[in-house]
């Protein structure tokens, strides 16, 4: 938006609106996601992850076509507003969503390749903005307001054909839908696949054992997780207060201060959209690998280092000062898009447990927008009053990240959501056992104490007879549940194979078959 309202069609329409006006206008979109996002958590784990996402992208479209066809100032805001509902709701969602579905290995991966779609979307609208800027009218703005509506329609649409979270199906004990779920996710389509039921076992129990907690409330919540909560709520405010709105929002402003005028800024801002939209590309391939604590503290390092630059070369002022804040600018929004950009969305919901995945990852997406909100209202005002030391602001709050990340931050990767209890040393549960250390073991390491309660044995030595006593962990049988025959082993289709599993559960067998020649169906998934 920071780019067309620099516009002289936009100027007028809205009667020359000062800087702090426009601070407004851009940073009350935070104001509703931030409301969203606080309420989402617990709307979440009543009606699902599914249909979550599907309300959010219908509210998203109202608020954008509002914005559409404002008529004035008080009807932009209030398209901002319901539009900031639907992002908040999303934001929320989503990762949550992503991580539930995603297997250990592939979990950063996936949640990545999120953000680099997002960031897609962000460097295709700064392009939109660009050439609509050589529209001779009020469509200079209307146009790119317009197509925000077709992306929340196609969000909506894809909600329709994906599948449910499984834990959340077995969090609210929809048991067969959810061994379908998972044997679509991680056994190829056989409900008899080792991996899925054992994967199945697994889940469940750990449900179980979140129940003997007793009440979810927030405020058993911040007394047993205070730690993961901190972490995913500092996670979120950090990536607002290292600085990325600066250039994200107001980058034709940065790019003015360096001596870029008019369509030119918002030319170089194009380009720094490419750049930040490359940056995300590497993660993929290293953020399991690597880890997340490396990633965070060396992006931490170059955003420093970068935007100590931009403000040094806008304060001296030389001849080079436009060239090389594209350049340091560039080099920020790269450090940023391969580290702070998508772990923050990746941390939160892969840390919290599953009792209260919503609720804490609705707190961390709250703080997101909180600090939004105030870096956006405060951006322009602030680059009129401080000018260049804005940016060593920023600088020092990611001198602060890279402490919290390395006295604080765990290493999460390839470590399954299960297992996070162990991490932390934080679990607790009413369940009677011998002790709690035996019980914690039990259930998270390869070996156990208490073998009664191991339940990583080999699949087939495990029954839910000699688990712990009134616990039934084991898949269901019923008839509704139709499968392919024990015998048929599932190929090895790789991550394509899993998404179109993931994205098309009701496909049909290579045989051309139905549900009675071995395929499946999603039980009572469909929306009436």
């Amino acid at each position: 938006m920071l780019s067309f309202y620099r516009g002289p069609y936009f100027k007028d329409y809205f009667n020359q609106p000062t800087r702090a006006e426009i601070g407004t206008m851009v940073a009350i979109l935070e104001i509703g996601a931030l409301i969203a996002s606080l309420s989402v958590g617990r709307i979440g784990d009543m009606i699902g992850r599914r249909r979550t996402i599907l309300y959010g992208s219908c509210i998203f479209f109202v608020g954008g076509a509002l914005q559409t066809f404002a008529n004035g100032m008080p009807m932009m805001i209030m398209g901002r507003i319901i539009a900031g509902l639907g992002v908040g709701a999303l934001s929320t969602i989503v990762p949550v969503y992503q991580s539930e579905i995603s297997p250990p290995h592939n979990r950063g991966k996936l949640a990545c390749i999120e953000f680099t779609g997002n960031v897609s979307g962000y460097a295709a609208s700064v392009w939109v903005d660009y050439f609509c800027s050589y529209i001779p009218s009020d469509y200079a703005w209307r146009v790119p307001l317009l197509l925000q509506c077709f992306m929340g329609v196609l969000l909506g649409m894809g909600s329709l054909i994906i599948c449910e979270s499984p834990r959340w199906l077995l969090d609210n004990d929809h048991d067969e839908e959810g061994i379908v779920v998972i044997a679509n996710l991680y056994g190829g389509g056989d409900i008899h696949n080792d991996k899925a039921r054992q994967e199945y076992r697994e889940i469940k129990m750990n449900v179980l054992l979140q129940r003997q907690e007793g009440e979810r409330t927030y405020y058993e919540m911040f007394r047993k997780y205070y730690k993961r909560l901190f972490i995913a709520m500092s996670a979120q405010a950090l990536a607002q207060l290292n600085g990325i709105n600066v250039i994200s929002y107001y980058a034709p402003l940065v790019f003015e201060s360096a001596g870029w005028v008019g369509r030119n800024a918002i030319l170089m801002t194009g380009f720094n959209g490419i750049t930040y939209l490359l940056s995300t590309i590497p993660p993929w391939y290293l953020v399991d690998k690597w880890g997340r604590r490396k990633i965070l503290m060396s992006g931490a390092i170059a955003m420093i280092f970068s935007l100590s630059a931009i403000s040094y070369f806008i304060f001296i002022d030389i001849r080079a000062t436009p060239v090389l804040t594209v350049l340091f600018v560039m080099i920020y929004n790269a450090s940023f898009g391969a580290s702070w950009g998508p772990i923050p969305w990746l941390y939160p919901p892969e840390i919290l447990p599953l009792s209260i995945r919503a609720k804490g990852a609705s707190l961390s997406t709250a703080a997101n927008w909180l600090f939004n909100y105030i870096v956006g209202e405060l951006t322009p005002i602030l680059q009129e009053w401080i000018k260049w030391r804005l940016y060593l602001v920023h600088a020092f709050f990611c001198a602060v990240s890279f402490v919290l990340v390395y006295f604080l931050y765990p290493e999460t990767a390839n470590v399954r959501l299960e297992d996070m209890d162990q991490l932390f040393g934080d679990a607790t549960t009413a369940m009677p056992t011998p002790a709690q250390h035996a019980e914690v073991e039990s259930l998270m390491s390869a070996r156990s104490p208490v073998p009664s309660l191991d339940i990583r044995r080999a699949p087939g030595h495990f029954s839910a007879d000699n688990a712990i006593p009134g616990l039934d962990i084991n898949p269901p049988q019923g008839q509704d549940i139709k499968g392919p025959p024990e015998d048929e082993t599932p190929k090895r289709e790789g991550m394509g194979g899993w998404i179109s599993r993931m994205a098309n559960p009701r496909r049909k067998s290579s045989k051309g078959g139905n549900e009675e020649t071995g395929s499946y169906r999603r039980l009572g998934q469909n929306d009436d």
